[in-house]
């Protein structure tokens, strides 16, 4: 523990940490506790598998915003962003405050946001669990030792899995809480140990701050940069492929989940990446695969019968499985993860309709419209049981994570894409020749081609049809790629069904984006497909 900072960290709000203090452990370190306490065991590459508990998965009804006289007018307060009042902030703060400085032992970690040092963001993190202090060292900056010296934590961030709160008492939903206050300074998670609620609460802070306090533009997007600087951007939900794509051996990642967009700049906000495992093979996402080593930790998978080794294939405790790693991991990643300003953006959907081409050309209307809808479509309930698609409409591709109204990030966006002249790609990583159950989903050696087709220019002087109801225009070839797949409506047995899904899918469009259509710009609305 450095001096300076030893009698610092020994209190929250006003009270004495009890237990022994573990400030800033090395990764073998946290390692061996959590072995220790027998709340993790090492798979046959050397990484941490741990099992978080009841929650696989964030829980986005229990997480909460302050409602207080700076949040009261600037945050969209929707189902995502729920208000909760200060007197319940003032409760649960004491709650965690008995219950963390009365713990055993409290793992503490210094750690920093935004690759950028101009836009630097730093904060403390206290953790009940050893693996929750490593999970935040995988995933945020880690300040050199010297860098700590005169650390000072603008925020603070407060874990404990094991705490229960009273509902009623905390004016909550349910036994748990994540729970952010703009005014304070502070992130409290209790009741889950889902990891992802962590690197989530700091997302959402900067997607606070960033926008109207430093005019850069925050995106939930993965993003990688070429041998000539040329930097692509991957937005996409969960599942859709951000971190698979962006993992490209050929190009330098920046980073798979969280970026900021600066006049002169692309940054990652992490130092790490969690990436989804399940079905994950060598074969198919090398990067992903290999980044399971000691340091690494996978959450909630299962291993193959008297063995230590992880069976991908075994979604049984969630289909949601991951893994968390430093950024080093990744082979090619950049260092320091900040590059120069986009040449292409990827919209990424994994269209469970079969409707959406493969690939895409967007105008800048059509990229506004798509970038405010968010779009994609999964299978709903169990695969077995449901057959029928699900859309999910999810406003700049990480709803759940935007304090401000989706039109100040968009309004970002356009400008900024009107610029810099940036070419918009929409791709469809999900279904072809059918929706789920009738159709197959598109290779992955498909999309990747796709995709370096378009970012080597490959797609410039191609010629390109139009779709009649979402007007994109769709490249007639496109090489190492059959041309039979790039039109999704010759890939189906009937041409008469998939004329009817198409208008089908693009009512729902239409009626997600009313909600928005008195608040944007008329070359906007014209992106919208036609019925």
């Amino acid at each position: 523990m450095l001096p300076s900072i030893e009698n610092e960290i020994l209190s929250i709000n006003g009270k004495k940490l009890n237990g022994k203090i573990h400030y800033q452990l090395a990764p073998k370190e946290l390692i061996e506790s959590t072995l220790q306490l027998g709340e993790g065991v090492l798979n046959d590459t050397g990484a941490l598998v741990i099992n978080t508990g009841s929650f696989t998965g964030r829980s986005p009804k229990d997480k909460f915003t302050v409602h207080d006289e700076l949040t009261a007018e600037l945050v969209h307060w929707n189902e995502f962003n729920i208000p909760l009042a200060e007197k319940y902030y003032d409760i649960i703060y004491s709650k965690i405050s008995d219950y963390i400085i009365n713990l055993p032992e409290v793992w503490v970690r210094d750690c920093s946001a935004c690759a950028d040092p101009r836009f630097r963001l730093n904060f403390r993190v206290f953790n009940e669990k050893p693996w929750g202090n490593l999970f935040a060292y995988n995933m945020f900056l880690r300040p050199k030792e010297e860098e700590l010296i005169n650390f000072s934590p603008e925020w603070q961030l407060i874990v404990c899995p094991g705490l229960l709160l009273d509902p009623k008492e905390c004016g909550i939903r349910q036994q748990n809480v994540s729970l952010i206050s703009f005014k304070h300074k502070t992130i409290l998670i209790a009741g889950s140990g889902y990891t992802g609620e962590m690197k989530k609460g700091i997302f959402t802070i900067l997607n606070y701050i960033l926008p109207q306090e430093k005019n850069v533009l925050s995106m939930h997007c993965s993003a990688n940069v070429g041998q000539d600087g040329d930097t692509a951007i991957f937005f996409g939900l969960s599942g859709t492929g951000k971190t698979t794509l962006s993992a490209d051996p050929n190009r330098k990642l920046i980073g798979d989940d969280e970026h900021g967009w600066t006049n002169n700049t692309i940054f990652n906000f992490e130092g790490g990446c969690y990436a989804k495992c399940i079905h994950l093979t060598e074969e198919k996402e090398p990067e992903i695969f290999n980044a399971i080593q000691p340091g690494a930790i996978v959450e909630n998978t299962c291993f193959f019968i008297d063995s230590n080794k992880i069976n991908f294939d075994d979604a049984s405790v969630t289909e949601n499985t991951r893994v968390s790693y430093p950024l080093h991991f990744i082979t090619n990643s950049l260092n320091p993860s900040i590059s120069g300003l986009p040449k292409n953006i990827f919209f990424l959907t994994c269209d469970a309709f079969g409707i959406l081409p493969p690939i895409s050309k967007l105008s800048a209307g059509q990229a506004m419209y798509q970038f405010i809808s968010g779009y994609t479509a999964k299978v709903a309930g169990t695969e077995t049981d449901v057959k029928e698609p699900k859309s999910t409409f999810s406003a700049c591709f990480g709803a759940p994570f935007l304090p401000l109204h989706p039109g100040k990030y968009a309004e970002m966006l356009g400008k900024k894409m009107n610029e810099n002249k940036v070419t918009v790609w929409l791709v469809n990583t999900g279904w072809t020749g059918g929706a789920y159950g009738e159709g197959t989903r598109m290779k992955l050696s498909n999309t990747r081609a796709m995709i370096a087709a378009a970012l080597e220019g490959k797609l410039e002087n191609v010629q390109f049809d139009q779709h009649p109801i979402f007007g994109f225009q769709i490249p007639t070839t496109c090489p190492n790629v059959d041309s039979a797949i790039l039109n999704p409506r010759n890939t189906w047995t009937d041409k008469n069904v998939y004329d009817e899904k198409a208008k089908y899918l693009a009512g729902l469009f239409v009626k997600n984006f009313e909600k928005y259509s008195s608040g944007v710009s008329q070359e906007t609305l014209a992106g919208a497909p036609i019925l």
